[in-house]
């Protein structure tokens, strides 16, 4: 199998930890993946922090935004999500961790380890908050910025030539016609892969991310397909198959 192949935990491990935490990042880099992939949005008090929806309610049981608490009302947050997890990481102190908790843990555990930057909150200034820390930490020059907008693409690209990986136009909020000439990377899902329409976006010739692969079916797709990166909630059948475990 292809050992070039960039092996992605997609919000840590989620598959078995309460996703975007502290816990699920150390979980996913103890298995000895190669890359990350986190949520960035920022809170009252512009402090990034990492949540998939943005919403607390799924994951911390508080239907609130991030964008509407400051750091001081996040800090209360169990991010131990009990819909999916019950009560297993409940009464642990598993909170929303803030990107730089995140950097911090990376840098002293695994300096080695690639980010998935995924920026949620499409502003100008969440990006610039979000390339400092990186840039702090030395994580800028071997990360990946995804979005599923356009704009927010662009402009990581043209402000500080970030490495940036978009999804299929009609994936995308504010694509433009020449968007695709900001991707350095595309990223497919496993829908898109084995539908009609991915001989359109293999065309386009850029190294391609693939997500979800979460068994030896879907993984063994991913690689047949050309994935240069595949991101998995559970890791393991992916190690397997690339003979990593």
């Amino acid at each position: 199998m292809n050992s070039s192949i960039v092996v992605e935990g997609h919000r840590g491990y989620c598959a078995r930890y309460p996703e975007n935490t502290l816990i699920s990042y150390r979980a996913a880099m103890e298995l000895g993946v190669d890359a990350v992939e986190f949520d960035v949005w920022l809170t009252s008090d512009k402090v990034p922090v990492l949540m998939h929806d943005g919403n607390c309610r799924r994951t911390c049981g508080v239907d609130r935004h991030l964008r509407d608490m400051t750091y001081a009302e996040v800090q209360t947050l169990e991010a131990c999500y009990s819909e999916k997890f019950g009560d297993a990481f409940r009464w642990q102190g598993v909170g929303v961790p803030t990107l730089e908790q995140a950097l911090e843990l990376f840098s002293k555990e695994c300096p080695n380890l690639k980010l998935g930057v995924e920026i949620k909150e499409y502003t100008e200034e969440t990006v610039d908050l979000t390339v400092a820390l990186l840039k702090k930490y030395g994580f800028f020059d071997t990360c990946w910025f995804y979005a599923f907008n356009a704009r927010i693409i662009k402009y990581i690209k043209t402000k500080y030539n970030g490495r940036t990986m978009g999804y299929p136009d009609f994936l995308m909020q504010e694509f433009e016609p020449d968007s695709y000439n900001y991707y350095d990377e595309i990223g497919i899902n496993m829908r898109v892969m084995r539908s009609e329409v991915f001989p359109i976006y293999a065309a386009k010739k850029l190294p391609m991310h693939m997500y979800c692969a979460d068994n030896e079916i879907d993984v063994r797709y991913a690689i047949e397909h050309g994935a240069a990166l595949i991101t998995a909630n559970e890791p393991v059948p992916l190690l397997t198959v690339l003979g990593r475990m």
